[in-house]
């Protein structure tokens, strides 16, 4: 799909109460994504002066629509088929779970190409996986199998190729089996969590906790609970 279509597909999850889940696959089994075009980012930085060039990747939503400048709110799971690579990787690190097929790879190579990744690779990595193990990864341009990806908490689980979206289907399920506005509470308070400092992340925590304590949704769980019955949840 088009950029401009991957940027409506965001707004429509984020904007949706409906839609309480993404899920983001490649479109076949040899590949999720293996970066960006690399002759016509040679072509847009010889067309635009430098000022141009930052002013335009500080406005838009970059690759995939989500690597910057767009928040969707609501759980994002990319289901990793063969190649991530690059642009790939960065687009399936903005998403909050990562499951992969046993035939992935994952990898930052731009350094070989004398330029650094620019769609939030160099600050998502070291948030996901240890600092020096994600400098390893950017230093060296190497590429990690699935297994490692999954030994270092790059992603979170691993399957056979023709069990990824099965499973993915499974932990979607999951997800939205439980009251909206809880799961949007948690994913926010992590996600901003993380560039706060405890004290300020703990308030942060309250201020999402408190409105729900006493919610709809609470009070229907409270009441299938006693009642031994499963809740009947309406988003409030």
């Amino acid at each position: 799909e088009s950029h401009a279509d991957l940027v409506a597909a965001w707004e429509r999850v984020r904007d949706e109460d409906d839609l309480r889940v993404a899920v983001l696959t490649g479109a076949g089994p040899k590949a999720f994504c293996a970066g960006v075009d690399l002759k016509r980012m040679g072509e847009f930085y010889h067309s635009a002066p430098a000022g141009r060039r930052v002013e335009v990747w500080n406005r838009i939503p970059g690759i995939g629509g989500i690597t910057r400048n767009l928040e969707v709110g609501k759980p994002i799971i990319a289901a990793v088929n063969g190649i991530c690579l690059g642009g790939g990787l960065e687009l399936a690190l903005a998403c909050d779970l990562r499951l992969a097929s046993t035939n992935a790879t994952f990898g930052l190579p731009e350094v070989r190409w004398a330029i650094i990744p620019g769609q939030g690779g160099t600050q998502r990595l070291p948030r996901i996986v240890p600092p020096a193990i994600a400098l390893e990864m950017l230093l060296t341009a190497q590429p990690i199998r699935a297994e490692r990806a999954a030994a270092i908490g790059l992603v979170n689980h691993v399957y056979p190729p023709d069990q990824l979206i099965p499973q993915t289907r499974i932990l979607a399920e999951s997800i939205v089996a439980h009251p909206p506005r809880a799961v949007q509470a948690a994913l926010a308070a992590v996600r901003r969590g993380l560039a706060l400092s405890l004290p300020e992340g703990l308030r942060l925590e309250q201020e999402l906790a408190d409105p729900l304590r006493d919610s709809p949704d609470n009070r229907e769980a409270r009441a299938a609970f006693r009642e031994k019955r499963p809740p009947r949840w309406n988003g409030q």
